[in-house]
Order: C-alpha cells, then sequence, then structure tokens
C-alpha cells in the first residue's frame, strides 16, 4: 500500500483516501507521531477518519470524526477492533448536537480515569475516592489554564509533563505532584521549599484547590499516553453550562457507562430561568434604554440577585445565570461607557446545595471558569488575567442533604452569608469568617433539577426524607421525590421575599399528588406565576435523555397575567390550574359518591383472595361440568382489565348461602372450598383470617345481578379511548376493575369519550406509563351537566353505535380494536358521533382540543364543588378544597 498511487501519505506513512491515515515510528516517540499525523495536511485533505500510530511496543490511534482516542500495548491491538468499525462502514459514532468538545473532553478523561484506577485500584475505594476527584478536578483546570493564558505559554502543563517525565512513565506521578506543589506554594516562598526551576513559571493557584495531599497515583505508559491526549484538546473551547456534569460522570461509578445522561442543555435551562427573572430585567434594560440612572440603579439590583440551587448537581444552572447576567451588566456597562468596569457580581451570590462533595467542588470550579470567561468576554483577557488568581477561599456551594438542611441558613434573604465546615477542594477552614456582603432589600431566585424518583421506586433513606419535610400524615407515600423540593421552596418563601421555578416530571401535575402537594402550597399563599405545559427534556449529551418534564415557577405574589407556555407558544393567563392549564386553582379531590346525581356509584370488583382456587381456566370449568353438569350453575363469568382488554376468558365459583350444601357435594368444588379455608386460615392478616368462615365465597362481594358497566383501572397511554364495556348480570367484575352496577346504557357514552378520557389522563395520573384509572378521584369526580331525557336518549344511541360497531368486527378483542394504528373507520365513526353529541351538551359544539376540554371541566368542577361547599367550621367527607 506504501508503494501504491493510491497512498497520499505525506509523512511516509499509508494514508487512505476517507479512511485512515497510519504511520510507524522510532521507539517511544508514538504520541508525537500521532500528533504529526493530525497535524498532516494530506490527513484533512484526503478526509481520513482515523489516525494510527506504533512504534511496535505501544500503539495509539484517534477517531477523527468523534475525538476519541485508544492507547494501548501493540499486543493488545486487536482488544480494540471495535474501535475501527467505522472503517467496515458500521457506524458506531452517535450523532452528537451542540458543543461536541464537551463529549471529546469527557471521554478522554474516562479513559484516563480508568486507566488510573486499573493500575491504582486503592484509589478507587470509598477512602481514596475523594483524592481522585481532587485529582480530576486539579487536572481539569490545569488543562484550562494552560489554552487560556493562565499559565504563560499555551499547552505549558501538558508540555511540561511530556517533557519532563520519562517515556516509560516512571516518574510521571512526581512530575505532577511536583507541579501541584508549586501551584499551592507563594512565590516568595519557593526557595525555602526548594520548587524546580523549571516548576518556577506556574503561577501560584491558592483557593484551595491544590492545598492538602499533593500525592498522586502512579501512571503507566496508556495512562500517561492518554494523560497527553486530553491535554492535546483546545480548552478553550470548553462550556462550564454543562461540562461539570459530564466531569461528574466520570467520576461516578453509576454513571461512568453512560457518560451524558443527565446534562441539561443550555435552551431547556432558559425555559426555567427567563421567566423567573432574566425576561424581567431584560424587559428593565430595555426601559432604561441610555438613562445613565436607570441603568445605574438595574445594575446595583442585579449585584444583589441571589441564584439558589438546591440540587445543584455540577452547578448548570447557576453557571448558566451567571453569565446572563453578566450579559446584561456587560451591556449596562456599554451604554454609561464603562466597558472596563469590573463586574459587581459576586460568584457568592450563586449558591447550591449537592449531596455528594466532588459534583459539588466542580460545580465551584465551573463558575470560575465562568467568571474569567466573562471577564476575557466583556473586558479583555489582560483584565481577565490580571484578576483572576489567585482563587477566592469562599465556599458558597454546600455538600450535603438538601432535604435535611435549613436553607436559611445556607442562602439568607439579607445579610450574611455560609459558615461551612468542609474538606474538600475550595475547604472551608474552621475558623474561615462567614462570607458577608451587604444585599440588603435583594432578591432570591430558587431555581434546578431536582432528583425525580417516583413515589415506588424511593430508596428507605428518600422516604424518611420525605416523611420529614411532609412532617405529618402518609401523603408523602404517594408522591414524587421531587415533591419535597416544592415543599422546601414554599417554606422558604413564607419567609423571605423569593421565589422558585423547578423542573419536574409531568406526574406532579396528576393524579392524587396534585391534592397532597397544593393543599400545602396554597395553604402557605402561594401561586402558581408561569409553567412550561409538557415537554420532551432533552439534553446536550451523546445519550440524549428524553423525559415527559414540565416546569412549574411559583411565588407569593399572584401576577396580574400568568405565562403559561406550550412548546414555544407563550399564552397569557388569568391564573393558572395546578393541572398547568388556565383554570381556577383548585384542584381535584377524590369523592364518595359522584357529583353529578344523573350517574350512577362506581366500585372496585369483587376481590377473591383465595390463593387461586375459586377461579377456573376454560378448560378446567369444561371438565367440571363434564363430570358434574349441575356444576355448571354455581359458574359464573369472570373479567378484571386484562379478559376485559385481551378476553382470557376465565370462570368462578360463585356460590350462594343456599347453594351452599349441594356445592359441597360435587367432590372436586368441595376440595377448592377447602382449599381456600386453609389458605385463609394461615394467613398472617388479620381480616384474612376472619374470611376463613366464608371459604365457598369471595372475601369482598361487590357483585350485583343486574346490568353493569366494566371500566379497565390500568390501560395502555396510546389508546385514545378508556376500555370500557357493558355486561350482564351473570358475569363477575373483579378487583383489578371497576364496575358501574344498575348502570344505564347511556353512562357507557360517558366513560368511552374523548372527554372523560382527558380527565382521567389528567385527574388520575398514570401508573409508570399507563393510564390509572380511578373510582372516587376519576369517575365521582366527573363534572356532568345537568341532563335532559333527551341528551340521555341521544348518548343511549352513541353508546349501542359503538357497541354494534365492536360487535361488527368479532371476535377482535378490545386491544385489536383500539390500536390507534388500525382503529377500524367504522368504531372511530362511532366514537366520534359520541364525541360531538356529548361535547355539544357542554359547549354547544365540538372542543378544540385537549386543552380545552381540561379548561371547561375544571371550571364546571369548580363551580359543582362550591355549590356543595360544607357549612363554616366543616368539611365535606369528600368532595371541594378545604
Amino acid at each position: 500500500m506504501r508503494a501504491g498511487a493510491s497512498n497520499k501519505s505525506d509523512l511516509g506513512g499509508v494514508l487512505q483516501t476517507s479512511n485512515i491515515h497510519i504511520l510507524t515510528c522510532d521507539a517511544g516517540r508514538v504520541t508525537q507521531t500521532l500528533a504529526a499525523l493530525k497535524a498532516s495536511p494530506a490527513t484533512a485533505k484526503a478526509k481520513a477518519k482515523f489516525i494510527l500510530a506504533t512504534d511496535g511496543a505501544d500503539f495509539e490511534a484517534e477517531d477523527l470524526t468523534s475525538g476519541e482516542t485508544v492507547a494501548c500495548a501493540f499486543k493488545d491491538f486487536p482488544d480494540h477492533f471495535g474501535f475501527f468499525l467505522p472503517l467496515a462502514g458500521i457506524s458506531t459514532v452517535r450523532q452528537i448536537s451542540e458543543n461536541a468538545f464537551d463529549i471529546r473532553a469527557t471521554s478522554r478523561l474516562n479513559r484516563l480515569y480508568v486507566e488510573l484506577l486499573k493500575d491504582n485500584p486503592e484509589w478507587g475505594t470509598a477512602e481514596r475516592r475523594h483524592d481522585m476527584n481532587n485529582l480530576m478536578a486539579r487536572l481539569i483546570f490545569c488543562f484550562f489554564a494552560e489554552d487560556t493564558d493562565i499559565f504563560v505559554g499555551k499547552g505549558r502543563f501538558t508540555e511540561t509533563v511530556a517533557q519532563m517525565s520519562a517515556k516509560d512513565s516512571s516518574n510521571t506521578h512526581e512530575v505532577i505532584t511536583t507541579l501541584f506543589r508549586a501551584m499551592n506554594t507563594k512565590r516568595e516562598d519557593r526557595a525555602a521549599t526548594k520548587i524546580p526551576r523549571w516548576a518556577e513559571d506556574f503561577p501560584y493557584v491558592n483557593g484551595q484547590l491544590f492545598s492538602g495531599g499533593d500525592e498522586v497515583p502512579r501512571f503507566s505508559k496508556i495512562a500517561r499516553s492518554y494523560l497527553l491526549h486530553v491535554g492535546g484538546l483546545d480548552w478553550t473551547k470548553i462550556n462550564p453550562d454543562i461540562f461539570g456534569s459530564m466531569i461528574q460522570a466520570v467520576a461516578e461509578d453509576e454513571e461512568r457507562g453512560e457518560l451524558g445522561m443527565h446534562y441539561t442543555s443550555v435552551p431547556n435551562i432558559l425555559k426555567v430561568l427567563n421567566p423567573l427573572f432574566l425576561d424581567d430585567l431584560r424587559s428593565k434594560l430595555e426601559e432604561a434604554g441610555d438613562n445613565p440612572r436607570m441603568l445605574l440603579n438595574l445594575r446595583k439590583r442585579i449585584a444583589k440577585i441571589r441564584v439558589f440551587d438546591p440540587a445543584c448537581g455540577s452547578g448548570n444552572f447557576l453557571v448558566i445565570a451567571y453569565k446572563e447576567m453578566r450579559a446584561i451588566e456587560a451591556e449596562i456597562n456599554r451604554r454609561r461607557g464603562e466597558p472596563d468596569l469590573a463586574s459587581e457580581i459576586p460568584l457568592t451570590n450563586f449558591r447550591g446545595i449537592e449531596l455528594r462533595d466532588f459534583p459539588a467542588e466542580i460545580a465551584r470550579l465551573a463558575l470560575v471558569i465562568a467568571e474569567y470567561q466573562c471577564d476575557v468576554l466583556y473586558r479583555g483577557q489582560k483584565l481577565a488575567l490580571a484578576e483572576f488568581l489567585p482563587l477566592r477561599n469562599e465556599n458558597w456551594i454546600v455538600s450535603g442533604n438538601s432535604l435535611r438542611l435549613d436553607w436559611l441558613k445556607l442562602c439568607p434573604p439579607t445579610g450574611t452569608g455560609v459558615k461551612v465546615q468542609s474538606d474538600d477542594l475550595f475547604g472551608t477552614p474552621l475558623n474561615q469568617a462567614e462570607i458577608d456582603f451587604a444585599n440588603e432589600g435583594g432578591e432570591t431566585y430558587i431555581c434546578g433539577n431536582p432528583q425525580f424518583k417516583g413515589a415506588r421506586k424511593q430508596s428507605k433513606s428518600q422516604k424518611q426524607d420525605m416523611a420529614l419535610v411532609f412532617e405529618q400524615g402518609n401523603d408523602f407515600k404517594d408522591c414524587d421525590y421531587v415533591t419535597a423540593w416544592y415543599l422546601k421552596a414554599a417554606e422558604y418563601v413564607k419567609n423571605t421575599d423569593a421565589a422558585f421555578a423547578f423542573v419536574s416530571t409531568s406526574s406532579v401535575c396528576e393524579g392524587e399528588q396534585v391534592a397532597h402537594l397544593w393543599s400545602r402550597l396554597y395553604g402557605y399563599g402561594l401561586h402558581i406565576q408561569f409553567a412550561h405545559q409538557g415537554f420532551k427534556w432533552r439534553n446536550n449529551a451523546a445519550n440524549n435523555a428524553v423525559v415527559q418534564c414540565v416546569i412549574i415557577g411559583v411565588g407569593a405574589a399572584k401576577p396580574t397575567r400568568c405565562a403559561l407556555y406550550q412548546g414555544e407558544t407563550k399564552r397569557e393567563v388569568d391564573s393558572i390550574s395546578p393541572y398547568l392549564i388556565s383554570g381556577a386553582e383548585r384542584y381535584v379531590r377524590a369523592e364518595d359518591v359522584p357529583l353529578s346525581r344523573d350517574l350512577h356509584p362506581m366500585v372496585m370488583g369483587s376481590m377473591a383472595r383465595d390463593d387461586g382456587n375459586l377461579i377456573l381456566t376454560v378448560d378446567e370449568a369444561a371438565r367440571l361440568i363434564e363430570c358434574q353438569p349441575a356444576a355448571e350453575q354455581l359458574l359464573r363469568g369472570l373479567l378484571g382489565s386484562q379478559e376485559l382488554i385481551h378476553v382470557r376468558n376465565r370462570k368462578c365459583l360463585w356460590i350462594e348461602d343456599d347453594h351452599l350444601k349441594f356445592a359441597t357435594e360435587i367432590p372436586e368444588v368441595l376440595k377448592r372450598i377447602e382449599a381456600v379455608r386453609a389458605f385463609r386460615s394461615s394467613s398472617s392478616a388479620k381480616t384474612t383470617r376472619g374470611y376463613a368462615a366464608i371459604p365457598h365465597k369471595f372475601a369482598q362481594r361487590a357483585h350485583r345481578d343486574s346490568l353493569a358497566i366494566i371500566v379497565a383501572a390500568t390501560s395502555s397511554e396510546e389508546r385514545e379511548y378508556i376500555p370500557a364495556d357493558l355486561l350482564g348480570p351473570t358475569n363477575i367484575i373483579t378487583n383489578a376493575a371497576y364496575a358501574i352496577y344498575g348502570a344505564s346504557v347511556w353512562e357507557l357514552a360517558i366513560v368511552a369519550s374523548r372527554l372523560h378520557m382527558a380527565w382521567i389522563a389528567t385527574v388520575c395520573g398514570k401508573l409508570e406509563t399507563r393510564l390509572r384509572y380511578s373510582s372516587t378521584l376519576g369517575w365521582h369526580s366527573f363534572p356532568l351537566p345537568t341532563l335532559t331525557e333527551k341528551n340521555k336518549a341521544d348518548l343511549t344511541c352513541c353508546a349501542e353505535g359503538i357497541l354494534l360497531a365492536r360487535e361488527h368486527h368479532f371476535p377482535a378483542t378490545i386491544a385489536d380494536l383500539y390500536d390507534p394504528e388500525s382503529m377500524p373507520a367504522d368504531l372511530r365513526a362511532a366514537h366520534e358521533r359520541n364525541d360531538e353529541v356529548l361535547e355539544r351538551i357542554y359547549i354547544g359544539r365540538r372542543f378544540k382540543n385537549d386543552t380545552e376540554r381540561l379548561e371547561k371541566l375544571l371550571d364546571l368542577y369548580t363551580k359543582m364543588t362550591a355549590s356543595v361547599a360544607p357549612a363554616k367550621g366543616k368539611r365535606r367527607k369528600a368532595g371541594a378544597n378545604a
């Protein structure tokens, strides 16, 4: 290949167009050779995807598309074949949007981290984890500093390590230790501490970044190569908006395999910060124009604003807030003719709490980097460098359990700040004076993206956190973990002039937890000031996590107009309901009986609690009848949600007391009855043991011999309508479904409507992603106008039309018929007729969308519950808000 006409190499190697540039080299020069391949004009001209260098003992390569690198002993080259799969046309590279540098840098740091732990396993233990994290933070700072002139000479740190450490890596750790020691020693003290001349040019950094232990783990040849690879990147491109979170993943075992899963993009962060306070600052800037006095007042206001993220992770929200505020301040200074003026916005105004110490350290480092970048951008490199070092010692990002700390002490509304004992990078000595600065009249804005964790997925300690924050009752057991942050923030706002906005999963606006959360927030006198309705929360990472989220902004002041966002559309409304639609500040409560007098009550079906002995498959029932034909009178059809949707036929023994003697004369039936007795008698539950006295019966019996509507308790969110059907009196509905006994046919038209589906999806919420039904919260609370006999007759025709359309496609199941991709045209038409008839009863026309449906339903619910409100001093058993 080297001699062939297709070889385009300008270095005496092999260059295949659009593929790879390979070069062998003298012993010990692999890293330099790889750098030469990357710098080669021929590499760029031929659009090579990979470069590869080897001396026969060591091996290094880089994927020029993704920036991924590999370094290993030459004999281990085959272990990395997957790295080169794109050369065979097998693409393994994900599309990376926005800033690819952060992904690339994190990937290389990850390789270095893993390689160091391979040779220094003790550094991966819990006792040394902190030291390992400190090492990574120090290296990050050095890489950034050497490319931004903080260290004199571009690439100075990496070049010094390359030059002063042996190629066999035997003293690499000693060279790095010496550099770290130099950066922790003031220049006037260096002679006494015997800092060598080759380290003299490195500045004194302080800020506790290089204080404490200076031990560095040993480097293998491969680890040394990875260190040089990382240093070879252009660190001027670092994006502190998300970089901190990505570095966090390098140091977290559970996250390292999913680099980039949780790092929020700038546009998504601004969905929180803009309506919370940034939009107001920009409008005041617009209003000020070039008026010097108004501009000065605005600058003073900005200098006193504190941004507090009580679940700050690696500081994404704080960094974005800082950069956006610096941009506004810079424009003020430009208009006032003071472009070189030092910023009056202190980093200590950007406060946070983070459970783990390493992300907290990285958050401070990210803010320090952001401050320097802003100074360079708005004041120039010279002034920025003059004021950057030494770093300050303040500790304004706290490591601890946010739900167990007093936020008012960590971010007081005025005056003094934080005094925290810590041993982290920016370590707070025990005798540190409090961070103290005038903040009288300042504003505080709480923001962030707290951990979601559904009610059923919380650890024991997280449940304890929830119980502590909720203080009393058992409501917390049904609430997402994020709701605890809402309550902590509400307590803070109650005592200060503050506002807050959090990202949450959309489940906080659905189901029972709406009442659990908002009964408390409304009790504090708080209001929703703005909200983003459900949207897919994406991030900047290679593994682009997607979660359905909402954003809710809350404060003590009720705006004259509230901002409600749906996608890129903004609506101004009088008020926002806790279901995040335009409407009254009112939540739906469970009702013991239907609000509408026209509706029959709904109950949960019958529960056997029989260890399966009273329930038979179709085959078992057939064999029983074959042996004892008279037993047929003891059998009934049995349906729960699964049987309703998928027609899995089952039967059950339904034995009334006057048939018990007959039943026990049938050996198979008697055997089953005795098995039920034994099961119930041995139960640890007292109530179950009590049912042993009636082993021939279901433990809990809701059945009535009447026409009944069966409603699925859970259903796929993909279906456009709630699964329901009309049953005769001989069928038993299990506790896995709901039943309306004595139902009118027209009530099926209500259950099977788009209107009711919208109500249930919002008010009852979901079980994981599936729709979850509730009789008391969904059916009994459903607001239905008073119906005329004509309305009922029309709805009866609609329900019959739906049933006839289904019958036309027998034996297709509910699952078959209501597949959104293949729903039969006549069944869809029957539902459309039903929806039109019902919706005209409400507003005289079809609703435009589900938002309009919900707004009307909640408005009607508010009126109906207000009309049946309890007398003063009393409370309804179940009904309107307390």
